[in-house]
């Protein structure tokens, strides 16, 4: 989610000044991304600069008020109604953690495995809790039933990667895959289409 729109979106409602927009950004947001202060001036300026948002009126406290402009709210608009792109190369550390982990000889892949299985089930479990205690508040249970959601698939995802270990393992396919000089499988980013390299042997001098 771009903060910059989040600001932006907020700012609909009403003029705030920076600690104001920061507590009702993270009101609307379950409390499950805190933002610095500095990072929410600094967006209003950017946004300010982008002729998004202008300075207002001040407080009595002496602190500026930032409203929407029209340009603003047309870009709130427009954000609100476009899809959220996903990147088509998954940058998850757990994946990469595991893509190089059956690559490399010694290493205890079904172990691994179990050590983050037990780790996911333990935040889930504690989600679990924090959404039976049902609070009413319909932006911090959405925010919560995504990342329950996020955690029950990589409990699937696990189990698969799991299964999947076990029969490359039967088929002793793994195993040859470590070998220095065996297949690798590799993907062409921009094809899509998943590819054999067979290593050259070196050249005898």
């Amino acid at each position: 989610m771009s903060v910059r729109q989040g600001l932006l979106a907020v700012l609909e409602l009403a003029p705030n000044y920076g600690y104001q927009l920061r507590a009702e950004f993270e009101s609307r947001t379950g409390g499950t991304w805190p933002l610095n202060i500095g990072q929410v001036y600094t967006t209003l300026d950017r946004l300010e600069r982008d002729g998004l948002v202008r300075r207002g009126e001040s407080t009595e406290e002496g602190q500026v008020l930032y409203e929407i402009t029209d340009a603003g709210r047309a870009a709130s608009a427009e954000w609100l109604g476009r899809p959220v792109a996903r990147e088509r190369a998954s940058r998850d550390e757990l994946a990469i953690k595991l893509a190089i982990a059956v690559t490399l000889p010694g290493v205890d892949v079904p172990a691994l495995i179990q050590t983050q299985r037990s780790a996911t089930l333990g935040a889930l479990q504690d989600l679990t809790r924090l959404k039976m205690g049902d609070t009413h508040d319909l932006a911090w249970e959405l925010v919560l039933e995504s990342m329950i959601f996020q955690l029950e698939a990589e409990v699937r995802w696990l189990d698969h990667s799991e299964s999947r270990l076990a029969r490359e393992r039967s088929s002793n396919r793994w195993l040859r895959s470590e070998r220095s000089d065996a297949p690798r499988w590799s993907s062409s980013p921009r094809s899509g289409r998943i590819e054999t390299t067979t290593p050259r042997p070196e050249a005898t001098r």
